[in-house]
Order: structure tokens, then sequence, then C-alpha cells
């Protein structure tokens, strides 16, 4: 037999693939259950955005064309939307599909990236499959009294150096829920070297309520080596379609641009999304539940005694001082879908999506269930 691995690119064989949340009909088809519930993905569980739905409905019947491969109508729109010029965006099949270019574009072997411990899952992947190697700080710790397991900047700018091309940041960060505030976050992009990419993940920046949160498209103007990456995925409810965006300086979107797919972005998925940034009664239907939720869960864990990492994103992470795995898997089997984040270096914890008042309650039943048990 062949040994395809001998002959594959740098990096690919060191590769552990990405992992996503178990999918409802998977589970049911696999247990007999039914009535299950999912909160594993920090989906959107009012569903999506009633306009976008309506617009990706209404173009199916021309999906014999190819979609326009500029996003033209999209681009106006968001260009309008955030006071940019639309040579300043690049359109995604999801804002990790952006990331993706970025590390293609500036990451090879000889480079690096440098990003926090408990980031995002796909830095290191992009990272590795490029041939560069992962710079990873280590996080705040977990007694920090105000950011347990957040970003340590100090920590992420040492790792810095002439080798260092892109450095990764979620604000808020997935899976922790932790935030950076404008002063600290700002502090940090100017005492980066300029050659050195940023790319500011805020793919939960719509659910976020905090006063001293930092917007990063505000930023573009003042750090040419800057991209903030945004999504349809999550409070526009968008997720199964794939749409996501970068922003930045038009010399760094036409650098990324040329590796990116052609026709990466469907035509429903362009439609619903253009559709969907007018939907602002959804997105404050859908925010005002997100923190509801978050109070709820919040209550909940501080009743049962369990600790949580604070969170601004649509999820958040509890420590059940207990194999995350086992538990998980006994609320699999009683039909509750959760995340399980050892893959995280978290193995006893789970991360948990903020549902409808219904699904939460449900939920923490079941899991006073299994920590009984």
């Amino acid at each position: 037999m062949t040994d395809f691995s001998s002959f594959t690119a740098p990096g690919i064989n060191a590769l552990n693939p990405y992992v996503p949340g178990k999918p409802i009909e998977e589970l049911e088809r696999e247990l007999g259950l039914s009535d299950t519930i999912k909160l594993a993905s920090n989906e959107n569980p009012l569903g999506p955005s009633p306009l976008g739905r309506e617009a990706a409905a209404a173009v199916l019947g021309e999906s014999n064309l190819y979609p326009d491969d500029s996003g033209f109508r999209l681009k106006a729109k968001l260009a309008a939307k955030t006071g940019l010029q639309p040579d300043q965006l690049v359109l995604g099949a999801g804002s990790s599909d952006v990331i993706d270019l970025v590390a293609r574009t500036f990451l090879a072997p000889g480079r690096n990236a440098v990003f926090s411990r408990y980031s995002f899952a796909m830095y290191p992947i992009y990272t590795t499959a490029s041939g560069a190697e992962c710079r990873v700080a280590e996080a705040l710790p977990q007694d920090h009294e105000e950011m347990p397991y957040g970003h340590d900047l100090d920590a992420m700018l040492a790792l810095v150096d002439e080798n260092t091309r892109v450095v990764f940041i979620a604000n808020p960060n997935n899976p922790t829920g932790t935030w950076l505030k404008h002063d600290a976050l700002r502090s940090f992009l100017q005492a980066l070297p300029r050659d050195v990419v940023v790319v500011l993940d805020e793919a939960y920046t719509e659910y976020v309520c905090e006063t001293d949160f930092p917007d990063g498209v505000s930023w573009l103007g003042d750090f040419p080596n800057l991209i903030v990456t945004r999504t349809f995925s999550k409070i526009y409810g968008l997720a199964g379609l794939r749409v996501g965006y970068g922003m930045a300086n038009a010399e760094l979107v036409a650098l990324i641009s040329r590796v990116r797919h052609p026709f990466n972005v469907s035509l429903p998925a362009l439609a619903a999304a253009e559709a969907a940034l007018d939907d602002l009664d959804f997105l404050e239907k859908s925010r005002g539940n997100n923190q509801r939720g978050l109070a709820q869960l919040v209550s909940a864990f501080d009743a049962m005694g369990l600790a949580h990492i604070p969170s601004v994103g649509n999820f958040i992470t509890v420590d059940l001082r207990r194999d995350g795995a086992d538990v998980y898997g006994k609320l699999l089997a009683r039909g509750v879908i959760v995340r399980p984040v050892a893959n995280y270096d978290l193995p006893h914890h789970l991360r948990v999506s903020v549902g409808t008042r219904e699904q939460n309650r449900h939920f923490l039943e079941v899991l006073q269930q299994v920590l009984a048990s």
C-alpha cells in the first residue's frame, strides 16, 4: 500500500483535524432519541434572520447561475454600514475562510504565528497546514481576578520575533468567552512591528454589551497591518449558509484576495447576508435572549457550586471539577449536546451555547441529574 503521508505538504502530517459539534441527526440516529437539544456550536437558538431567510429563498430559482464573485451588493451594504470602501472588504465562506486566506497568504515554513492558549482551534490548524511554527502564549491564570483564562498580551508580545508574520486574537475569545478591553488591546497593536499581520477575530462582537469593549473596525486607519474578521454565522443565524467577511486596508485585502477561491460565497448566502444586515429587530431580540440566557446559566451554576469562565459571547464554559468527557457522554445519552473542550486543554470543562430559556432550563435539569448520579 502506498504511504501517501510520505509526500504530503509540510505540516499536514502533524495536523489534528477540527472536530465540530455533534449534529442532532447523528445523535438521534445512533441512540434512537428524539427531541434532542443542541447547545454545542454557538448557533443562534432563535433561528436565522427572517429577512435573510426570505432573501435566500427568493434566489434559489437562480441556482443554475454562479454567484457574483465580487460580492458587489453585499460589499456595498457592508461598506455603508462600516464607513469603509468596498475594496477594503473580502468575503469568505464564514470568517474562518477569511482567516485561512490570511494564513495561506503570509505563513510558510520558516515563519511563525502567535496566539494564546485556549484560542480558537483553527488557528493552529491553519498555521500548521502552512508549514509555519505555532507559538502559543500562556494565558492568564485560572485564578486571575478579572479575566481567568484570558489572553496575556505581554506573554504574546514576548513571543513575537523577526520570523513572526501573523498574530491571531479572538475578541471575545472562543471557547472561553473572555475579552480584551479597549486600551490594553490598542497598546498591544501599537507595540507590534508593522510587518506582522494581526487578525482580530470578532465573530461574536454583536453579542457584546460591555462598555469598554473595542471596535476593531475603528482602528483600521491607524494600523495598516490589522484585519478584522466578522461573520453572519452567529447573531445573524446564518451558520448553515457559510458567509463571513474581513476588513482591512485595500492593499492587504488585494493580497489576500489572490488566494481566495472563486465563487467562495454562494448565491443564497450573499442574498441572505445582505438582507440580514437590515434585520435590526432580530438582532436586538437575539441579543436580549442571550443576555437573559447568560444570566440564567450563571445563576444556576452558582447555585450548583460550579465555577464558570466570565463570558460576553453566546456561550459559557463551566468547570465541572471532574472528567468533562464523561459528563458530556452522559448528557448525550439524555439527548443534550454540549461541547467538550479537552482539546483546548480544559479537560474538566464543558462549553455550553446559550439557548432559549426552555432549552437552558432543560439542560440545567439534565446536568443536575448527571452530576447527582
